[in-house]
């Protein structure tokens, strides 16, 4: 029998309904800037649509050209329910949303299972939301692609690293991280912070916190790995919920970059 892991914020963070989310992602991406890049790695943020989803959007049209190409998704983003001490992977087969179900890569989490630092704990991706806002996007712009989702609790730089060298794969291979950046700072604040972290992740320093970025210790482990390879990083986009549909006394700030491996660097 198949293990699904059924959509936990559909309704909430993006519609429950397909026709409707469907609508909203593809209007979405066609108010991204177009771009030439060709990612192996992007960062993106994990709020609802109506506050990140345009700066999602920013990062996932980058790879229109890539569509046919992709054919699996890694996919790290931090726990915010149930904490872990490093990587877990959800022990399911699927992952389900209201466009339908996106199938995991069996044999490439079979391949970290056995990594001191990863575990299985369906209950830490149960009702995570940092992983699941990001598959409508993928499901929208890419063909057909299998799926290893890793929440990332406390994992250290060199752990996260070390699973991500083992999954890194080729041109079939896209990692994604899921971040948001500074949280409930008053608007010219948060701006000043998050100019700031985005150019420590553009010069891949790997000590970044918490308070910087949700997502620190998968982008920790990213950037690590990233430096060692030689990629090259551009920011598409920089904005935080003041822009889009939030009030400017207390922001969280979004940011949408791309990194390319040496021979597709813009």
């Amino acid at each position: 029998m198949q293990l699904v892991r059924h959509a936990a914020v559909a309704g909430t963070f993006y519609p429950s309904d397909a026709a409707e989310l469907a609508h909203d992602v593809k209007r979405l991406l066609s108010e991204a800037p177009p771009s030439t890049l060709r990612p192996k790695v992007l960062i993106a943020p994990h709020a609802g649509y109506i506050y990140s989803g345009p700066i999602a959007a920013s990062a996932y049209a980058a790879l229109v050209s890539q569509h046919a190409l992709i054919r699996r998704v890694v996919l790290l983003g931090p726990v915010h329910r149930v904490w872990v001490q490093s990587l877990a992977l959800p022990g399911a087969d699927n992952f389900e949303t209201p466009l339908g179900p996106i199938p995991l890569d069996r044999e490439a989490m079979q391949a970290i299972r056995n990594l001191p630092q990863v575990e299985i704990n369906p209950a830490a991706h149960a009702l995570e939301h940092s992983l699941e806002v990001h598959l409508p996007f993928l499901q929208t712009v890419l063909d057909n692609f299998s799926l290893v989702p890793l929440a990332v609790g406390s994992a250290s730089a060199a752990e996260v690293a070390e699973v991500l060298d083992k999954l890194w794969g080729g041109e079939e291979t896209l990692i994604v991280i899921s971040s948001d950046l500074s949280h409930f700072l008053p608007y010219s604040t948060a701006q000043d912070i998050d100019r700031e972290t985005v150019q420590h992740i553009l010069e891949f320093d790997t000590n970044l916190v918490g308070e910087q970025a949700c997502g620190a210790h998968a982008l920790n482990g990213l950037l690590l790995a990233a430096r060692r390879r030689g990629l090259t990083a551009k920011l598409l986009d920089l904005r935080n919920s003041g822009d889009t549909a939030g009030d400017k006394q207390q922001v969280v700030g979004y940011a949408a970059i791309a990194m390319a491996e040496p021979a597709h660097a813009d």
